[in-house]
């Protein structure tokens, strides 16, 4: 199997999961377990914390002592195994252990795909667009058959979609990876220094916290959000997966639009219009305004991501790329997440509203630094 069929099938099997997992676990929580959004926030800021601690640790640890082709066979095999512990457990604090034991192995499968990506960029030559926009195609089929699936057998169906989604991670992962991805990368010693030492980096990590952060309320709380507008559980994927449809558009046609851009520019524009998503969400509770501001999601979220990647191709040392990665998933995708996710549960308590223009001001700073980004010309 050619390095850009396998990447584009464990992309579209991982999202698969994930579109399912991150859109629809408050959910599950809230409904399955009769618990309240504030409860159910604490439980996933709780993974989220311990996602972040995992990403920035584990994974690079894990990266030195074995090679990512056996990660890539070992993780959502961990994962799957601790995910059936949530059928049994009903108690908040158990769940919250539950929650934390899954956050410490199942999210590192991300920066683990995002590293065989940005390897195989340099030793097989793939396009890295093409494969990701398999990824977001995954989620956009996770997240409609969960709606159809949740309309006609009530929300306790998520973690059925979500247990059959891990076995067909399972299977993808067992294919034979690329020879690239075969050997251990062996991050050079001290690389956590190395990393942050490395030009632009911590300008570009900051952005990618505030950026990838405020994406926290959209995330866990865009489904209940959108039962408050009174919108069928039936559609409520469908209106999700147009978010995803144009992630998908995006990353077909991202490495002819932005393969030459600096990523300042990118970050520029991707920050712009985070302030301004979130902000038509939180003031205008209408499902036209949801609905037109998904197809921002593109922006807030692939352009940023994009940026983030097509750096870490140009400027990080090659041994370096897990470990950047780690930070990446840890600080931009999970610590910040996990804040955020905090703070947005105490806002949706008082207005649903407030929960995303507290993600519109929070993100606000992240214009600033794209500035400074450009003036110092990093790539």
């Amino acid at each position: 199997m050619k390095a850009q069929s396998w990447l584009s099938i464990n992309f579209f099997t991982f999202f698969f999961t994930w579109g399912i997992f991150l859109p629809y676990w408050t959910g599950w929580l809230v409904f399955e377990k009769d618990l309240s959004v504030a409860a159910a926030s604490s439980i996933i800021a709780a993974g989220l914390f311990a996602r972040s601690f995992s990403t920035l640790f584990l994974f690079p640890e894990l990266s030195k002592r074995f090679s990512l082709a056996f990660l890539m066979k070992a993780l959502p095999v961990i994962s799957t195994c601790i995910l059936l512990l949530f059928l049994p457990v009903d108690s908040f604090y158990g769940l919250m252990l539950v929650m934390i034991l899954f956050s410490l192995f199942y999210p590192n499968i991300l920066p683990m795909m995002e590293s065989n990506a940005s390897l195989l960029m340099r030793t097989d030559n793939i396009h890295y667009g093409r494969s990701r926009s398999w990824g977001s195609v995954g989620y956009t089929v996770g997240l409609i058959v969960v709606g159809i699936v949740a309309a006609i057998w009530t929300e306790s169906s998520i973690f059925v979609v979500m247990a059959v989604g891990s076995v067909m991670m399972i299977a993808g992962a067992f294919q034979y990876a690329p020879d690239a991805l075969q050997e251990k990368v062996s991050p050079k010693r001290g690389s956590y220094a190395a990393v942050f030492k490395t030009p632009g980096f911590i300008l570009v990590i900051s952005i990618c916290v505030l950026i990838q952060g405020a994406h926290a309320s959209y995330y866990n709380y865009g489904f209940i959000y959108l039962q408050e507008l009174n919108v069928s559980t039936a559609y409520i994927g469908f209106i999700l997966n147009i978010a995803v449809l144009s992630e998908i558009v995006f990353f077909a046609v991202a490495d002819k639009l932005f393969k030459n851009r600096p990523a300042a520019f990118m970050f520029f524009i991707a920050s712009v219009a985070a302030v301004v998503r979130w902000a038509l969400v939180g003031l205008f509770p209408s499902l036209w305004i949801f609905l037109i501001t998904q197809l921002f999601h593109s922006l807030t979220f692939g352009l940023a991501h994009y940026a983030f990647i097509r750096y870490l191709y140009r400027s990080v040392d090659k041994q370096l790329i897990p470990t950047a990665q780690g930070v990446y998933a840890s600080l931009g995708m999970g610590l910040s997440a996990a804040v955020l996710t905090q703070v947005g549960g105490l806002l949706y308590d008082i207005d649903s509203g407030l929960a995303f223009t507290g993600m519109s001001i929070a993100v606000a700073p992240a214009i600033l630094l794209s500035i400074v980004m450009h003036q110092k010309r990093i790539a």
